[in-house]
């Protein structure tokens, strides 16, 4: 109930702005496509408290790529399936909304210090199906995704992020899907366990710095101590957090839509920036 009271407060902030929030969404395991819980219940509200709309652009932690960033081009992307040992009623999902290969091309135009290139086939991972199947179920929202470079360096990422700002002004909402604490190394699969010490110590780093603005270290995150290091033993899940930071505009606010964790040692912290 509190995640959804916060939710609540956002309305009047987003509702009748010109320019789209940017949003970071913790998105846990693929079992949350199937679970009715207290972060799927703030996922279904969120569309009702920002204005719909014109796309989706989606940078998740489960498209990486390395020595270039790509974009999606394909006008009809199919769900994807990456992952493996789950129930049978996860694979009957079908999340299948219109691409939108016009705004990736603006990507690739637009973007002049690093080359985008264009990706024709490339459907939704599991980082955007199973979180937009709760905030547009509807599916009618084009949506196309970004892939993350696994070469490049978080500062590198950081600063692609505020490249993709335009975006913001025609009505696309950039969405980053990943995890800030994600160790699947020691992971306790009772959904219900007892958050670990560090798990706990890091998400609220995070939490102190991110609302300080002190964006350098959440960049340069091993600097903040030995949480750290457990809570991103990889970083691919913890980049998508830096696109939304890098795309954080002058006196715009920083909102949470939901905290908590699942399975002891992933954070599902998820926010919101935008006047």
């Amino acid at each position: 109930m509190e995640n959804l009271n916060a939710l609540n407060s956002l309305t009047e902030n987003f509702s009748a702005s010109d320019t789209m929030p940017v949003i970071f969404i913790g998105h846990g395991s693929p079992m949350n496509a199937v679970e009715d819980n207290p972060f799927t219940k703030t996922l279904s509200q969120l569309s009702t408290k920002i204005q719909k709309p014109n796309a989706i652009l989606v940078i998740s932690a489960h498209w990486l790529t390395r020595g270039n960033s790509l974009v999606s081009l394909n006008p009809n992307p199919q769900t994807i399936y990456d992952f493996g040992g789950f129930p049978d009623e996860l694979y009957n999902i079908k999340y299948e909304p219109k691409g939108a290969p016009e705004f990736a091309k603006e990507i690739i135009s637009k973007v002049t210090t690093e080359k985008i290139m264009g990706h024709d086939t490339m459907g939704l991972d599991h980082g955007a199906w199973t979180i937009l199947k709760y905030i547009y179920p509807e599916a009618n929202i084009p949506v196309f995704q970004l892939s993350i470079d696994y070469d490049k360096s978080p500062q590198w990422h950081f600063n692609l992020a505020k490249q993709l700002s335009f975006l913001r002004k025609k009505g696309v909402l950039i969405l980053s899907s990943g995890n800030i604490v994600h160790n699947l190394r020691i992971i306790d699969w009772n959904r219900d366990a007892k958050v670990a010490d560090w798990s706990l110590e890091f998400d609220s780093i995070f939490k102190k710095q991110m609302l300080s603005e002190n964006f350098s270290s959440l960049i340069d995150y091993y600097s903040l101590g030995s949480s750290a290091k457990l809570a991103i033993p990889t970083n691919d899940h913890y980049l998508p957090a830096l696109y939304t930071l890098g795309l954080k505009e002058k006196n715009e606010t920083i909102s949470h839509i939901y905290e908590g964790f699942q399975n002891s040692t992933v954070s599902m912290r998820s926010f919101l920036i935008g006047k």
